[in-house]
This record gives structure tokens, C-alpha cells and sequence, in this order.
């Protein structure tokens, strides 16, 4: 008896839909993970480099939610729903791995499952996934969601992010499960694209996938400690060097409150304990 794996339209289009797949890993998905991060661990240089980085992203305006659905979460999604048929046995796997390559794909599978539910926290958590107003001030941000504002980018980064100790853990492990998916599927990405076929090419090509998933590993441990490692005090001095930026900003007229308001933070909340003391000592 054939199976239904491969005679249904997933099994006929197994050779395009998994070099797609594989593809979308890479680009978009993995090249936007690697700018993101070093974005993040620039907060190392201070609250206002970061918030430059920030204003910059959002100076496209209109554009922007079309740039992240056509060139990151439609991707993300398609390589995600993929990902899982794969790992259900939705695409039949036809490969034949050493001992050392079965361990190292079945951690890929494990890393992407540990990847996809974190990414959708983390984009709820900050973002609310989607921007009408209806939907974060009813289903997301009574859940503690829509936390970043892009206008007090630092601050209210390093609040999400030490939302609690469960909270900050998460993102420590969620972030190391993204960078090695990316790293490791580098690696898979190139047997499956016949880039690299020998042994000898494979071990090759794993010490650079290995150099290049220690590297990014650096960079986002360095993204994450810039934000968890913050106090309370480091996080006053950032909101009140942003309200300047922005006051500084609103007196230029390169920025518009009445059209840019929402992104500032207290929209949408009650304010902080470290918004209410700085509205105290104003």
C-alpha cells in the first residue's frame, strides 16, 4: 500500500516544498534573527543607540507592517507550518543520517518547536501581533501583552523582559533555541540544496556552521543581559533620556504625538512604577 505521505500533494512536491523551506530559514527569516539580535545588543552602547535603531525602523512609517508581513511573518509562518508537518510526518523523510547527523536533527526539531512557541510569546508579548487598537486593548494587553513601546524603546524592552524571573529565563533559553536552529539548519540547509554532499564537506561546512552558531550565540546573550541585566535606576535614566529624545524630537517637528502617540510608553496601560516616578518628578 502507498503511503498517503507520498501520493498526496505534500509527498508529489516533496524535492520543491523542503528546498523552499530550507530557503526560508535562511531568507528571509534567519538574515532579519541575525540583524534583530545585533540591533538588541547594541542597548550595550547605551539606551539612546538603541533607540536611534529603533526610530530609524519605524521612520518607514505606513510601510513598515507591509515590510514585516511580506519579508518576515509570512515567511516565518510558511517555514513554521512546514516545520511541523515535517516533524508530524506530514513529508515523508528519505534521508539517511550517521548516528552524530540523527542527533543533531533531531535537537533541530526540538530547537524549532522550543523556537515557535517562544517567537509567538515574544511578538505578543511586545508587539500584540497585530495593531488595531480593538484588538490590544481587549485580548492582549489584559494579558500583560503590547509591552514595547517603540518611542521608550529600552525602558520598556527591559521591563518586558524582567517581567519576572520565568519571564527572563524564557527568553535566555528561547533566544539559544533560535540561534542554534538557525546555525544548525545552515548546516542541514546545505545537504539539502546539495552544497555540501562528502563527509569531508560536511564536516567542513559543520565547523563553519559551529564558528557562526557560537558567534550569534554571543551576540544574543549579549542582547539579553542588556536588557535583564538593567536595574531600576538604569531604567529611569533610560525613560528619562527617551521623554527628552522625544520632546527634542516633537520641537523639530520629526515627530507628530497626535499621529505617533500610541507608541509611547503608558498608551494603552496604567503607567509603571518607574513612569509614575518620573510624572512625579516633573
Amino acid at each position: 500500500m502507498t503511503d498517503h505521505a507520498s501520493t498526496g500533494f505534500l509527498g508529489r512536491n516533496e524535492f520543491l516544498i523542503r528546498r523552499l523551506h530550507s530557503l526560508s530559514g535562511l531568507i528571509p527569516v534567519g538574515a532579519y534573527m541575525v540583524v534583530h539580535l545585533v540591533v538588541n545588543a547594541s542597548v550595550n552602547n547605551g539606551a539612546m543607540t538603541y533607540q536611534k535603531a529603533v526610530d530609524q525602523i519605524h521612520s518607514l512609517g505606513i510601510v513598515l507592517p507591509l515590510v514585516e508581513w511580506l519579508f518576515i511573518f509570512l515567511p516565518l509562518i510558511f517555514h513554521t507550518v512546514i516545520g511541523v508537518m515535517i516533524i508530524q510526518g506530514g513529508l515523508p523523510n528519505t534521508g539517511r543520517y550517521q548516528y552524530g547527523a540523527n542527533i543533531r536533527y533531531t535537537m533541530q526539531r526540538a530547537s524549532g518547536m522550543v523556537a515557535m512557541v517562544f517567537i509567538l510569546f515574544h511578538v505578543l508579548q511586545m508587539h500584540g501581533l497585530f495593531h488595531f487598537e480593538w484588538w490590544l486593548d481587549a485580548v492582549v494587553r489584559p494579558w500583560g501583552g503590547a509591552r514595547f513601546a517603540p518611542l521608550n524603546a529600552t525602558s520598556t524592552a527591559a521591563e518586558a523582559m524582567q517581567q519576572s524571573v520565568v519571564v527572563s529565563l524564557f527568553y535566555l533559553v528561547g533566544i539559544l533555541s533560535c540561534v542554534f536552529h538557525l546555525a544548525n539548519g545552515l548546516w542541514t540547509m546545505g545537504i539539502t540544496w546539495g552544497v555540501w554532499i562528502t563527509p569531508a564537506a560536511q564536516r567542513r561546512a559543520g565547523v563553519v556552521c559551529l564558528v557562526f552558531g557560537i558567534g550569534l550565540a554571543l551576540v544574543s546573550l549579549g542582547a539579553w543581559s542588556g536588557f535583564t541585566m538593567l536595574s531600576d535606576e538604569d531604567i529611569k535614566a533610560a525613560r528619562q533620556l527617551e521623554d527628552r529624545r522625544i520632546e527634542e524630537r516633537v520641537k523639530s517637528g520629526d515627530l507628530d504625538l497626535e499621529r505617533d502617540g500610541h507608541k509611547r510608553a503608558g498608551h494603552g496601560h496604567d503607567e509603571s512604577a518607574v513612569s509614575q516616578g518620573d510624572a512625579a518628578s516633573e
